[in-house]
């Protein structure tokens, strides 16, 4: 697989206490497959140091890569969802981020032949990862059921990261026209920006959440059921800190796992029919029988009798 555009997200994993019931839980909800623990490790975890052997996991939907799991060797460090951003230079993006204003959480650092990883913060202290691809180029699968589909970054001051994430991944920004959240999609550098070509967000963190919270990312996985899901997280011992409702682009939910993880799931619109094709396939089907019915009548004639 080619590796993946600057900025791009590329890659998630969650750090937890008990990486076997991370298993367990995540393999039971989305279905997901494990690899060896330890075996090909793309990012180490968004709070952790390189894990030791046994500590790191690779997930798999219909035997494709989706996501990592690692297991937590310091009870300080938060247990959380972390996003990997592509960069065909992680070193020479750490100077950019120093520049812009952001701090290195963790320099880049070798992971031989897999590539390179570190670890960053933007002004308002959200922390993300940069992932420099080699051998494993990250996602295999995305956008599809049991995949990662989204990210967007939480903040309380979006005045210095908006024009962070754009000097620093070249993002060009669409602000969504509501009254209800102040939210704005990033589209790669050199596409158009909107919806189409949209890869992740920006959400400001308003006085309905708790004041304690810090700034941080929330990915989000598609799911062919929204409602089932969030059935299924409650009966795994998570819990649903956003129930299930309707969003321009699906139904969504905000979770916690069973070990206080946070992450989204969204479920996009089945396709509507759509009339005017419908008519347009009625037409050229009855031209086509027109056409072999003529075709067979020009035949017929020239049969000697």
């Amino acid at each position: 697989m080619a590796a993946f555009a600057e900025g791009t997200p590329c890659w998630v994993d969650v750090s937890l206490p008990d990486l076997a019931a991370g298993k367990r839980f995540y393999g039971e909800l989305f279905g997901w497959t494990f690899g060896d623990d330890d075996s090909g490790s793309s990012g180490g975890g968004a709070a952790e140091s390189t894990p030791a052997p046994g500590h790191y996991t690779e997930a798999f939907s219909d035997g494709k890569r989706v996501a990592g799991l690692t297991a937590k060797r310091d009870g300080r460090m938060p247990t959380a969802w972390g996003v990997y951003f592509a960069t065909p230079d992680a070193a020479a993006l750490s100077r950019t981020i120093r520049d812009a204003g952001g701090q290195m959480v963790r320099e880049p650092m070798s992971l031989g032949a897999l590539g390179v990883v570190a670890l960053a913060a933007d002004p308002a202290g959200a922390v993300f990862g940069l992932w420099e691809t080699g051998d494993n180029t990250g996602f295999e699968k995305k956008g599809l059921p049991g995949s990662f589909c989204w990210t967007e970054v939480y903040t309380r001051d979006k005045a210095s990261v908006d024009p962070f994430y754009e000097t620093v991944f070249g993002f060009r920004g669409t602000d969504v026209s509501d009254d209800a959240v102040d939210f704005r999609m990033w589209s790669p550098a050199g596409t158009e920006p909107g919806p189409d070509t949209a890869i992740g967000g920006r959400s400001v963190i308003t006085d309905a959440f708790p004041v304690e919270m810090p700034g941080h990312f929330l990915s989000y996985f598609a799911v062919a059921d929204c409602d089932a899901t969030a059935a299924t997280v409650v009966r795994l011992g998570g819990r649903v800190t956003a129930p299930p409702f309707d969003i321009e682009y699906g139904r969504m939910a905000v979770f916690s796992d069973n070990q206080g993880a946070s992450f989204a799931v969204l479920e996009e619109p089945e396709a509507k029919p759509d009339p005017a094709a419908a008519t347009r396939e009625g037409e050229e089907n009855e031209e086509n029988a027109e056409n072999a019915e003529n075709a067979e009548s020009d035949e017929s004639a020239e049969r000697p009798a």
